[in-house]
């Protein structure tokens, strides 16, 4: 262990001692140095010299289990890099919420009156959130496990649902803030911070509570699914309600599309995304703008009202006509 490394104790709690080279690891798992870069690289970390001993028994071992799912159950090379990126890209954002949340809270305590004071980049100051992170690994690892168990029942009912991969039939909405760009430069990033916090959690709230699934936050900006047209109107327009709700919050504007869908990587692809995407960005705040094909499926169920607008020329896309979905009154 580098004795110069803050991190080092931590390090070796969490997977154990650094003793092995990527050469090293290839002998003892059987996978040829190529196959382990590539990985490492799915996993979104930088290159390792091959001297370089930053690996762990902990290494040894979840590569071995590699090696007899490629070899023992038949799982294709390619599926296995696919799914460690995915999983690479989800765990680095739940990594860097952890240390943001326990920079955050010590950041307030100390700044309590009658707090402790640390010099920043002392061993002092590294002290408390190295400690508070070791100890919310093992309660995290098997949450994180729990978590991962629940959406993969839920993802393959919806496959059951849904067999096909391709050409998946989905109404696909956005919802974004309105005017966040010139927020985000006229109030402190603390603050902006809070602001994209409660953007979220109401946006995890609505989603789901309506029968959507919440595909990817992006800043200001959250994409949702489901399977009905209606459902979707019914999200997008709960959404745009509760954030005008909020007082701390500008509004939102919703865009929505239906139809063919491509599922990789658990995000969603295709031209009905790039509808939605698009008729988000001219929707008036607080106002849901659906495709053509949606509102059209709307057009006869009592619980919306929907109004036809011109033909509007999209980029990338064309020239397309729109509706815009209100609740009907009474």
């Amino acid at each position: 262990m580098d004795a110069s490394d803050p991190l080092g104790p931590l390090a070796e709690k969490l997977l154990g001692t650094p003793e092995l080279t990527s050469l090293d690891l290839a002998r003892e798992t059987g996978l040829d140095l190529a196959q382990n870069r590539k990985l490492w690289r799915a996993l979104g970390f930088p290159p390792v010299a091959e001297d370089e001993r930053i690996f762990t028994r902990a290494d040894v071992e979840v590569l071995r289990a590699v090696r007899a799912l490629v070899e023992g159950d038949g799982v294709e090379p390619e599926d296995v890099v696919q799914v460690t990126r995915v999983i690479g890209q989800a765990l680095q954002r739940v990594a860097e919420a952890q240390v943001s949340v326990v920079a955050e809270r010590l950041q307030r305590e100390r700044a309590q009156p009658g707090a402790g004071t640390a010099i920043p980049g002392t061993p002092e100051d590294a002290k408390d959130p190295l400690q508070r992170a070791a100890a919310l690994a093992p309660a995290l690892e098997q949450f994180l496990g729990y978590v991962w168990r629940r959406h993969l029942l839920a993802a393959l009912r919806g496959r059951l649902a849904t067999p096909s991969a391709t050409d998946r039939p989905l109404a696909v909405g956005f919802a974004d803030l309105v005017g966040f760009t010139s927020l985000s430069q006229a109030i402190e990033p603390r603050e902006l911070a809070r602001i994209v916090d409660r953007f979220e959690a109401v946006a995890y709230d609505h989603i789901p509570e309506h029968g959507g699934r919440v595909v990817k936050t992006i800043g200001d900006e959250v994409m949702f699914a489901a399977d009905d047209g209606a459902v979707a109107a019914e999200i997008g327009l709960s959404l745009a309600e509760a954030y005008r709700a909020e007082p701390d919050l500008p509004g939102v504007r919703v865009g929505l599309a239906s139809g063919p869908t491509l599922a990789w990587e658990g995000d969603l692809y295709g031209p009905t995304v790039n509808l939605a995407s698009r008729l988000v960005n001219i929707a008036q705040p607080n106002t849901v703008l659906a495709g053509d094909a949606l509102g059209e499926g709307l057009r006869d169920d009592p619980r919306f009202e929907l109004r036809h607008l011109r033909p509007v020329r999209l980029q990338g896309i064309g020239r397309v006509r729109a509706w815009v979905v209100r609740r009907r009154a009474g």
